[in-house]
């Protein structure tokens, strides 16, 4: 069990990474149009889409924040449930 915990922790943190690096992407002209921008649409965009009820405020979209957000807090419900059952 302590395994699996260890795993889907390392996974979460993976993906927020992968999230920021796809904010990063869209500070460069063409930089989701590469190869490896294309491989980190497919990875982000349907959990973003998620999100997309959330308006950008003055041409800067919070929505990203949300979803890493929300990452953490599951992070947290996994590790609170290892901790409940003892692990």
């Amino acid at each position: 069990m302590l395994f699996v915990l260890g795993v889907l922790n390392t996974l979460i943190n993976a993906y927020i990474w992968v999230i920021v690096i796809w904010c990063l992407l869209s500070w460069f002209p063409n930089a989701r149009g590469t190869r490896l921008g294309e491989i980190i649409n497919r990875l982000v965009e349907p959990y973003m889409h998620w999100f997309d009820f959330i308006p950008p405020l003055g041409g800067i979209s919070f929505s990203p924040v949300v979803a890493i957000f929300v990452l953490y807090l599951v992070q947290n419900g996994i590790t609170a449930l290892g901790h409940l059952f003892g692990v």
